[in-house]
């Protein structure tokens, strides 16, 4: 995914992502307080999500929508769910919880407000004939 936030001046500032989808059906990303990503959206929430397939010319959509930045403490059990809606499972959430709060991290969750229509790749309708 490439998340899309806003600059102080108001340019589009875009980072890789990796997440997935909670319960409530928003966008969950971890990171950092300190990124670029965390600061702009703390401070302006507007942001897009670019969703992409694993392949080049597969589906994707865009999703736009509002951040909420959750820092530690309040992030840690978000973090333990957004961990299991990636992959699953850990084999010692302790541990897990542990390596969160010593790292610093924090979790980005989007609300999706309205988004694209998914599209596809390929060549465009009028090269298909």
């Amino acid at each position: 995914m490439i998340l899309t936030a806003h600059r102080p001046d108001g340019s589009p500032q875009s980072s890789p992502v990796t997440g997935g989808l909670d319960e409530q059906g928003r966008i969950v990303i971890s990171s950092y307080p300190e990124r670029a990503k965390s600061r702009n959206l703390q401070r302006d929430p507007r942001c897009s999500v670019l969703v992409l397939s694993d392949e080049f010319n597969g589906a994707w959509v865009q999703v736009d929508g509002t951040a909420e930045v959750l820092l530690l403490p309040a992030a840690l059990q978000p973090l333990v769910e957004y961990f299991r809606v990636i992959s699953g499972e850990h084999s010692d959430w302790d541990e897990y919880r542990a390596a969160m709060t010593q790292q610093g991290k924090c979790l980005i969750r989007v609300t999706p407000q309205r988004w694209s229509p998914v599209a596809t790749g390929g060549f465009p309708a009028r090269l298909a004939d």
